[in-house]
């Protein structure tokens, strides 16, 4: 199965400069940008980060890279609630 990296973004300018462009495209990225005037295309995926930041991230202190993926796994498999 070949999985693919959507990285999203809003319109600024910043994003469609030819240095990001080409870091996307090095790190064989896609990128995902929200349509003009829509404010509600990344919405759900704001929405679950604010949570994981707010609720598994925010106020604690990792050691490792281990630690910090155990939480935010726990933070998403255990506690986040699957039917948002």
């Amino acid at each position: 199965m070949l999985s693919v990296v959507i990285v999203h973004s809003d319109r600024d300018s910043q994003y469609y400069s030819v240095g990001y462009q080409w870091l996307i495209t090095d790190h064989d990225l896609r990128c995902g940008i929200s349509a003009k005037g829509s404010c509600y295309d990344n919405a759900c995926a704001e929405c679950f980060l604010h949570s994981l930041k707010v609720e598994g991230i925010h106020g604690n202190r990792f050691v490792t890279r281990e630690e910090k993926r155990q939480a935010e796994f726990e933070c998403i498999e255990v506690e986040y609630d699957r039917t948002r």
